[in-house]
């Protein structure tokens, strides 16, 4: 062989390496953009959107760019499962996703199946991770978070000594009855109302008005994004009005629950794991670049939930080496991240298994706006009391 077939021969094998190197990795998603919960999909979308460009600006995964396969399940749990199908059939090495509980549990049950990770940003509900399975990571918190991090609130406040609990009848709207059910009274609370709605329904009057000749100091909800918005104008024109009104996140944790209920959402308590105004290193660098990605849109936890699962994500395959699911769970075992939606690490422990350890945040809505109140490492605000 001569000089010049040496030369052509190496310049080829640079240019194949230049080649692989400039590839693309696609990481897979299912997401709610159409349906009852596209408000919540639109958040995730924006999240996975910001840590994208995050990533490929910074050279991508092991030199190649980050490309993601973003599936609409139409707030659909069989539409869910059949995007699932179509990715796995993609040969992602992972998948993010869904939003609801409804849909991520029997989600997270086939890909297990099929032996194909699942990062779970955004469900709560308890038994996505407990027990869960091998191949099913937790990013976000689960419900008793929530409702563990309120109740811890409500027994620092005097005078304060009986519930009503009022949740949708779903999988996250179970999960936090069962909760609350759990650790009100053995937190000293007597549970004096205790109601489920089934999805549908509009007028909550009757219900707010029974709770209203039971008198409780607390009354606690757990809904969706429309549904939040007509129980907090319910609760002002049937004149329930305890001391203390609570939205368990979701809904009540979306800006749009902000705009919609206007008024008469302002005192409301509102439990969250993120918020504009939270501590952690790039948070408001992140709340930033979200609210553009929103096109001006107030970003909720949502968002930020998502941007930390495809920071999680990148982190694996990279570490991993590899598009091999199976290298890429193992590395998801050993995850380590400081991210601007806080720590992301997966531990198994009281029962739960794959699960991030995340901070409940306390929040009320003071003149419009979400203040974090507690605890009190990441407090900004102090609670306001309405007036009686």
């Amino acid at each position: 062989m001569n000089r010049t077939s040496i030369l052509l021969g190496a310049l080829a094998l640079l240019a194949a390496g230049a080649a692989s190197a400039q590839g693309t990795i696609k990481i897979g998603a299912v997401t709610s953009l159409s349906g009852r919960f596209a408000s919540f999909g639109q958040m995730q979308r924006a999240g996975f959107k910001v840590a994208l460009d995050e990533i490929n600006a910074r050279g991508g995964v092991n030199g190649q760019r980050l490309e993601l396969l973003l599936e609409d399940d139409a707030s659909d749990t069989n539409k869910a499962l059949n995007a699932a199908e179509r990715l796995v059939n993609q040969r992602v090495p992972l998948v993010i996703g869904a939003y609801s509980s409804g849909i991520t549990k029997p989600l997270s049950q086939y890909l297990a199946r099929v032996k194909v990770p699942l990062l779970v940003a955004t469900a709560v509900d308890e038994t996505i991770t407990k027990p869960g399975n091998a191949y099913t990571f937790r990013v976000n918190n689960q419900s008793s978070v929530y409702t563990r991090s309120l109740i811890t609130q409500l027994g620092r406040m005097p005078g304060l000594k009986t519930v009503a609990v009022l949740t949708s009848n779903d999988a996250f709207g179970k999960s936090v009855m069962n909760d609350v059910t759990r650790l009100l009274p053995g937190s000293g609370f007597q549970i004096v109302g205790r109601d489920t709605y089934d999805q549908g329904l509009t007028d909550f009057r009757p219900i707010l008005n029974r709770y209203k000749s039971l008198n409780p100091d607390v009354v606690i909800f757990a809904s969706y994004e429309q549904d939040a918005v007509a129980l907090a104008k319910q609760v002002k024109e049937t004149g329930l009005a305890p001391k203390i009104i609570a939205g368990i996140a979701t809904g009540f944790a979306l800006p749009d629950f902000l705009k919609g209920a206007g008024s008469s959402a302002e005192n409301f308590l509102v439990t969250m794991v993120w918020n504009a105004d939270v501590r952690y290193p790039g948070a408001q660098s992140l709340n930033t670049r979200l609210k553009a990605a929103l096109g001006g849109e107030e970003p909720s936890q949502h968002a930020a939930q998502s941007y930390a699962a495809m920071l999680a994500a990148a982190d694996a395959i990279r570490r991993a080496g590899s598009m091999d699911p199976e290298k890429v769970r193992a590395a998801l075992t050993t995850s380590k991240l400081s991210t601007a939606f806080g720590p992301v690490s997966f531990r198994n422990f009281g029962g739960y298994q794959n699960q991030n350890s995340v901070v409940g945040l306390i929040t009320q809505v003071q003149k419009g706006r979400f203040v974090t109140i507690a605890p009190a490492s990441a407090a900004t605000g102090k609670l306001v009391l309405p007036r009686r």
